[in-house]
């Protein structure tokens, strides 16, 4: 018997760590059966002169295992994925390619509605200013 296909949406804020803590903003569309999801994710962090510390924009698609039920309304899940960057600083900039690999939590708060908590580790390209770079986020996820 097939699965029934799975969507959502979210919309996070966060913390970029590296080199200092600068908040970000970003979302995320994905869709899934039972144990294998896809994901396109847009995110950008501003930058910080006084810090020396680049913006940076990422754009990327991403492959996320999960668990197929959500015990105690908690699903937990591994990510991992491709796509690009821009950083900039100053006269600083740089575009390339960035790997990411993560994971976190969606916690059921009613209904569809959930909380996200994701942590994830860029993999930026050799131009980049700092690499790799640390982001924290929290975020409201629909599921449909």
């Amino acid at each position: 018997m097939a699965s029934t296909a799975r969507a959502d949406i979210t919309g996070f804020l966060g913390v970029n760590t590296t080199p200092d803590n600068r908040a970000v903003r970003g979302f995320a569309v994905g869709a899934g059966l039972l144990i294998i999801g896809f994901e396109g994710e847009f995110s950008y962090t501003p930058d910080d002169p006084t810090s020396l510390a680049p913006s940076l924009t990422t754009g990327s698609g991403n492959l996320l295992l999960q668990t197929p039920v959500a015990p105690l309304g908690i699903q937990p899940y591994f990510t991992t994925g491709g796509g690009l960057y821009h950083e900039a600083l100053g006269a600083h900039t740089d575009t390339n390619f960035a790997l990411n690999t993560g994971g976190g939590v969606k916690v059921t708060l009613v209904g569809p509605l959930r909380v996200r908590v994701d942590y994830r580790v860029f993999k930026l390209g050799s131009g980049a200013l700092y690499s790799p770079a640390h982001r924290i986020y929290a975020g409201l996820n629909l599921k449909f």
